[in-house]
């Protein structure tokens, strides 16, 4: 049987605003879409969109720069508000050149500006990551099992870039109800030899599928759904505890 993924983009969530039940709303725009949500289906969901629900988007006003933010603001020629935003979600600045600060956040990412957004969410306004995007995940994903009966598995995505190659790509910031890693290490491959080494980012894989059809700029779709890949269901696996690699496993920090 050849393998078939199918993966849409939701429209009609609507303007999402502090407190609202983003489960509800996907449920919603999925029936009026006419894309009723099934059992298995993978629902990835932008950053962005949690971040405005859970209340996590400030003015720059909001963010008093400090006379460390201020001093490489004029370094990196960016507006000291924002360096003070970027300063406080890390635990370290790993890197900054080029008008970008690389830190480790404190939900263990290493990426650019700490991962604050100042894109789809309007001209002074800044978006934070969720405080802990696996429990938001969660939530969402308790929240659509509650609005339909289906038993769907959440990913809260953002665009990153990596090292070495050009371009961004959507990763898993967070997740809740599939095996984010699916470790392959001991099969054998196709001429028996046993893998070694073979770790799958599942998440990471569907995310950067659903960034096909969510866009990252003003076509930006807040949501996605994918239906047809068999992920391995699991109640515990996360991206903090599963996907992001402590620094005495990195080859780089």
């Amino acid at each position: 049987m050849v393998p078939k993924l199918m993966i849409w983009g939701l429209n009609g969530v609507g303007e999402i605003r502090p407190g609202d039940n983003l489960g509800r709303l996907i449920v919603d725009a999925s029936i009026s879409s006419g894309i009723n949500l099934e059992n298995g289906d993978v629902v990835v969901v932008t950053h962005v969109a949690v971040s405005k629900a859970e209340d996590r988007v400030f003015t720059l006003d909001h963010f008093r720069p400090s006379e460390e933010s201020m001093r490489l603001a004029a370094e990196l020629s960016k507006d000291p508000r924002h360096v003070e935003a970027i300063l406080r979600e890390s635990v370290k600045v790993v890197r900054m050149e080029r008008g970008v600060i690389i830190t480790k956040t404190r939900h263990g990412f290493i990426c650019a500006n700490s991962g604050v957004d100042l894109s789809n969410v309007g001209e002074g306004m800044v978006a934070l990551l969720p405080e802990d995007p696996d429990a938001s995940a969660r939530r969402i994903r308790l929240e659509i099992r509650r609005a339909s009966g289906v038993d769907v598995a959440v990913i809260i995505s953002d665009s990153f870039g990596r090292p070495f190659r050009r371009g961004t790509v959507n990763v898993a910031v967070g997740s809740s109800g599939l095996e984010a890693i699916w470790d392959r290490r001991g099969e054998p491959d196709r001429y028996g030899r046993p893998l070694r080494s073979k770790q799958v980012c599942v998440a990471d894989e569907l995310a950067a599928a659903a960034g096909l059809v969510m866009g990252q700029a003003a076509e930006g779709v807040p949501v996605a759904i994918i239906r047809g890949y068999p992920y391995r269901r699991s109640e515990e696996s996360c991206v903090k505890r599963d996907v992001v690699r402590g620094e005495d496993e990195d080859l780089f920090l």
